[in-house]
Formats: C-alpha cells, structure tokens, sequence
C-alpha cells in the first residue's frame, strides 16, 4: 500500500505545527548550550549510539547471565557487568533526557564526548583488570568485593536516573549560571535526602564498576579525581544557586548533604 503525496504533506505540517519533528535531535537554543559538535546532532547519529550500547549490554548481559566462559580468566561475569553497566548508563543519560527534559536533548546527552580522559580513564581500567586476570588470576578472587561494587553500582545508577526524572527541565548536564524564567529549587523527592544526587549518583557508580573489576589502581583513581571534580563543581554551582534562591538554598544546603565522602 502506497502513501499519497497529500497524505504525505498532511504529515509533515502536522508536525510543524507541533513544533518539532518527532526525531528530533536538536535542544532547543533559548535553553540549551550548542553542542559540541564532535558527534554529528542527527537522529542517524543516535540510533546507531543506541544500537552499538545495545550490542555492548548483551554482551556484557550474556558474560554475566552465562557466569563468564569457561576457562577463560579475562572473559568473566566481572568484565561482562563492568561493559554491560557502562552502556546502560550512557544509553541511559539519553533516554531520561529525551523523556523527561527533551528541551536540552542532543546526540550529546549520550555523555560520550565528555572528554578524552573519560575514555583514557575506562581504557586503563580495563586494561588493568584483563593484564592483572591474565597473570594471576588469584588476585581477582575476592568475590565479596565484586558484589560490593555491583550494588553500589545499582545505587548509584537508580540514583542518578531518579535524580535526572525528578528535576525534569530543571536538571542540566552543565552548570547553569544563569537563571531561567522557569528555574526553581528542586528540594523534595531524592533531593530531600541528597544535595547533589546525580553527582553522588555517578561517583558511586563510577569508582562501584572498579570494585566489580577488582582494580586497586583505578579503584583510587577513580574516586580521589571524581572526589576532586565533584568538590570543585559543588563550590562552583553552589555559589550560583545561592544567587539564585538566597536564603532559601543556604537553609537548604545545611539541611541536607551531598553524601559523597569528605564533600561538605
């Protein structure tokens, strides 16, 4: 069954008329920085993001279910949750985005061009674990380590993701330094508990897949550079939501804490 040229048009102007079409994948410029331009802003661009995360997460969903292959030292359930939780996670900044905040939704919601240390700092991660689990395999046998990562790696992504739904417009990848028309203090759901949730969110993710990895290195690095970026971020929006709001964020702020360790 063919579609007719009229019916066609009807289409098109019905989605003019919305605004947007539905693929979308540009933020719109009165409330969203420009992207950064790395990774082409097009729905193209974007199923093929979300189609090679969904190759990396059943991959690294089969190591798990199957418990790793046998007699393979590097090719674990470990390896399989550390590939499997990265590509949710990244698939997962999109997803929110585009459902709950789709204002500021672009090919850059992924966080995949985030920086080269981000993707130097994973690489060495895993080149630690497979070198360590190929020369001694002992050294990786800690199984109640494993399964304290995993949980703060589930903490830390239902975290983060909640954190994201419930500020809805009012969350932003990048700091915000100067306040929209629209821009409230988000202080309930998650926030009553946690200041900052998408950052506790992430450091716990983040230094939870070294511990399902076992890596003593990365484990350190992990958390003492996030603990650092973290730190300097808060000071910097902090300041900027205290222009913001006034006394309302400072009385905020000495009520609840940010929960990532030795961050005031």
């Amino acid at each position: 069954m063919s579609v007719s040229e009229d019916a066609l048009e009807e289409r098109f102007r019905a989605r003019a008329a919305m605004g947007r079409g539905g693929l979308e994948t540009v933020p719109i410029s009165s409330v969203a920085q420009q992207t950064r331009g790395n990774i082409p802003n097009t729905p193209l661009a974007s199923s093929f993001i979300a189609f090679l995360l969904g190759i990396t997460f059943a991959l690294g969903a089969t190591l798990v279910a199957i418990n790793g292959v046998p007699q393979s030292d590097v090719l674990t359930r470990q390896l399989g949750f550390f590939a499997a939780s990265w590509a949710l996670f990244h698939w997962l900044e999109f997803g929110v985005t585009a459902g709950w905040n789709r204002e500021k939704c672009s090919v850059d919601s992924y966080l995949l061009d985030n920086g080269a240390m981000y993707h130097i700092s994973n690489g060495i991660a895993v080149l630690e674990y497979v070198l360590t689990a190929a020369w001694n395999p002992s050294l990786k046998a800690y199984p109640y380590v494993t399964e304290i990562g995993m949980v703060w790696v589930v903490f830390g992504q239902v975290l983060r993701s909640l954190a994201m739904i419930h500020a809805a417009t009012n969350f932003s990848h990048t700091v915000a330094f100067q306040k929209r028309s629209n821009h409230k203090l988000v202080s309930d759901g998650v926030y009553a508990w946690f200041r900052h949730p998408s950052y506790a969110g992430f450091w716990y993710w983040a230094v939870g897949t070294q511990l399902v990895l076992q890596n003593p290195f990365s484990t350190v690095f992990f958390a003492v550079v996030l603990w650092r970026f973290f730190y300097l971020r808060t000071r910097s929006e902090e300041a900027a939501l205290i222009r913001f709001f006034g006394d309302e964020y400072v009385q905020y702020r000495a009520r609840v804490k940010v929960w990532i360790p030795f961050i005031p």
